[in-house]
């Protein structure tokens, strides 16, 4: 009995043993094999590894994926102008030399975070400050974004990290000069729009004037044309009464006569005091009537 039992706890100790020796490593992770603090193999591939039980080794897993440090707080920035505005950047990296990564923060990824952190705001520091705020925000923005992931590559390799983006997210005035900064924005848009209404104004004045002038000279040329023809047809008619009365000047007194009358007698209240035998009633007398004259007419 007591045979058996030692055996069974000979065998359970045994694999045990043997369970601290194996370890699998994912094909995400890295593992890293040290012992009493110092780094014996570094192990990227996934599978099946063997180790020497703890104390003597241990294992330690690294993300082997992409991470992303995206602080949720913007950081505030100084530009050339000296303007205070707000950056919200965001990293994109990864672990590319565990042994250094581990050397540096000893497999701390939040001390790596930090450092990443300060990194990138350094290096935004150096580049903001040099430019203005439109540069910043769209005319050298692209310049901006590789200039410092240029320098945090730089600085990330030193750590065994490499970086795979940097992005501003958001650049924005702080809230102490966002109101100045609208009403300035305003007072310009205001600006541009009066001096458009003035320019229009002019145009307009511009162009009623020269209607003006244009329908002026229409209007002249149109009256002269039509006096010119005006004259032109009572000349013609003055030439066809002139011949019509030199061919019968006893007709061109009828004629006479009549308009005489009809400008005379227009009125029903008209009186005229005349001899009725006078010329001017010559052709009221019909035939026969030289024997008796007929009563001068007082009113129409």
């Amino acid at each position: 009995m007591n045979r058996i039992v030692t055996t069974l706890i000979g065998g359970f100790i045994a694999l045990m043993l043997l369970s601290s020796t194996v370890f699998v490593v994912d094909q995400r992770k890295y593992a890293i094999v040290f012992a009493l603090g110092e780094v014996k193999q570094v192990i990227s591939e996934p599978g099946l590894h063997f180790k020497l039980p703890p104390p003597f080794q241990n294992v330690l897993y690294l993300e082997k994926r992409i991470m992303t440090i995206d602080s949720p707080d913007a950081d505030r920035f100084i530009t050339a102008e000296k303007m205070n505005i707000l950056v919200d950047a965001f990293v994109k990296w990864r672990i590319v030399e565990p042994r250094l990564y581990f050397v540096s923060f000893g497999g701390d990824e939040s001390r790596a975070r930090d450092r990443m952190s300060q990194i990138v705001k350094a290096a935004l520091n150096d580049e903001i400050t040099k430019r203005t705020v439109r540069e910043v925000i769209s005319g050298q923005r692209g310049k901006v974004m590789e200039a410092i992931r240029t320098k945090v590559i730089v600085e990330a390799k030193q750590i065994g990290v490499e970086i795979i983006d940097v992005r501003l997210k958001r650049v924005d005035y702080v809230e102490q000069i966002n109101n100045s900064v609208y009403e300035r924005m305003k007072a310009e848009r205001v600006r541009v729009a009066n001096e458009l209404r003035s320019t229009g104004t002019a145009d307009s004045e511009k162009i009623r004037a020269d209607a003006d002038r244009q329908r002026t000279v229409i209007l002249a040329e149109a009256y002269r044309a039509a006096e010119t023809i005006k004259g032109e047809g009572d000349a013609k008619a003055s030439q066809i009464y002139a011949d019509a009365f030199g061919r019968n000047p006893e007709f061109y007194k009828f004629y006479r006569s009549l308009s005489a009358y009809r400008e005379s007698f227009k009125s029903r209240s008209d009186v005229l005091v005349l001899d009725p035998n006078s010329e001017f009633f010559k052709y009221f007398k019909g035939a026969g009537a030289g024997s008796a004259a007929p009563a001068a007419p007082a009113k129409k």
